[in-house]
């Protein structure tokens, strides 16, 4: 991270300026045209993946890895996990070809250094060691620490498929915003069950299909939880946004205050312990973490990482064919639409639905129901949408080895030294 530039410490902005910065900013309309994935990777020894890397070792192999000219951005996580962002692609097949291109080369500057990534949505063995020595970090890791543990878990051990997508048109409809917004929140959770794959941590078998998810929904009383879906998505995201509190105010130098119990809105209000600026509500809107992040896009956070090689590219082809194509789009709607029911008033990622697809995966009968309806339509859409066949046939064969057998990745894991098998 760059230290910031001084103008972010320049003009102030007021409550009302706020409120329209974030209308504006967080769902920009038109028709979906885009796709963009972010793929985190653990990194582990490939011979003793059970055993952590020194720190001074995966270090010597980023140096070499950021050596390379990659079409995606190439960041680090808190823990030492590895992140590459893709450029907005016009097609879901540019997307996945820029990306493995990328792939490709990263693992062939870890393979001679005796690592590899590994796809798990967290690590099964390690317990949480920050890598990263920066202010943000830091700040965070303090914030979390006040709830409990499970902050570090997620800066440290955690790894996601991210799927972004345009946020779509003004006008209501399959392809119109409000419909996506409220499309994600139920699909999220067929797509939490679905590609669970996180049933240990610390050595031990938790119980739970995505213990990813879990540790994400214990991060506070805030900062996991969409906001409240009965309200239309600019005015509820931007009070969520607002009256979140404040992880840390920047400086330019020396530890960043942490202020405790201060929301953005107060902050605005009474101008300590400095002004904030756009700048500053910019930073503050990435340091909330609901499953829904809206970015101007759509930023869809709760697919675990994926096992294998090319595993990542099948819940970004589905979750694509199911958001993009208008007939897909409206077939899974209605056919995600009874959850909420299931779901109840309570904020995903902390209610009924979305525990349990992060505990059961499709072992529950409804969301493996919706999980065979939302395959199936996908496998429909993805010709349209002009995916590879070779893309199809790996969707076809997640479909038949797990959605149709109400199975996820995690019933699968048989993670090296632990010695009780996951439930399945």
């Amino acid at each position: 991270m760059h230290p910031p530039d001084p103008g972010d410490y320049g003009r102030p902005m007021d409550e009302g300026e706020a409120e329209d910065l974030l209308r504006c900013i967080c769902f920009k309309n038109g028709p979906p045209s885009t796709v963009g994935v972010e793929l985190e990777w653990l990194v582990h020894d490939l011979d003793r993946p059970h055993s952590p890397v020194p720190a001074d070792r995966l270090m010597a192999a980023y140096d070499r890895v950021r050596s390379l000219h990659l079409d995606s951005l190439l960041t680090f996580e808190p823990g030492g996990q590895l992140e590459l962002s893709s450029l907005p692609a016009a097609s879901l097949t540019e997307c996945i070809d820029s990306v493995a291109a990328d792939l490709d080369a990263v693992r062939a500057v870890l393979r001679p250094a005796g690592l590899t990534l590994a796809g798990y949505g967290l690590d099964p063995w390690q317990t949480p060691r920050r890598l990263l020595h920066e202010p943000r970090y830091e700040a965070m890791e303090a914030f979390l620490d006040r709830t409990g543990p499970a902050g570090r878990a997620m800066m440290c051990t955690s790894a996601s498929v991210q799927v972004c997508l345009d946020a779509g048109n003004e006008e209501p409809g399959p392809l119109g915003h409000g419909r996506r917004w409220q499309l994600a929140h139920l699909l999220g959770a067929v797509l939490t069950a679905a590609f669970a794959n996180s049933p240990a941590q610390a050595g031990r078998y938790t119980g739970w299909r995505s213990t990813r998810q879990a540790v994400w929904a214990e991060l506070d009383a805030v900062r996991p939880l969409s906001p409240p879906l009965d309200r239309e998505p600019r005015a509820a995201w931007t009070a969520h946004a607002l009256d979140a509190p404040v992880m840390c105010v920047r400086a330019p130098e020396g530890p960043w205050a942490r202020p405790e119990g201060l929301t953005f809105r107060e902050w605005l209000r009474s101008g300590g312990p400095r002004p904030p600026t756009r700048e500053d509500l910019d930073y503050h809107l990435t340091t909330l973490f609901p499953p829904v992040r809206p970015r101007g896009h759509l930023e869809l956070r709760m697919i675990d990482a994926q096992p294998g090689e090319d595993g990542w590219m099948v819940p970004l082809a589905v979750t694509t064919a199911l958001f993009d194509d208008a007939e897909a789009a409206e077939t899974v709607y209605r056919a995600v639409k009874p959850l909420a029911e299931y779901a109840g008033p309570l904020p995903a990622p902390c209610n009924p639905l979305w525990t349990s697809a992060a505990r059961d995966g499709l072992t529950d009968p409804e969301l493996h129901a919706a999980a065979v309806t939302c395959f199936g339509v996908a496998l429909e859409a993805l010709p349209r949408i002009g995916a590879s066949t070779a893309v199809q046939e790996a969707v076809a064969a997640f479909n038949e080895r797990h959605v149709l057998r109400g199975r996820c990745p995690a019933d699968d894991l048989r993670i090296p030294s632990l010695g009780k098998e996951p439930s399945s």
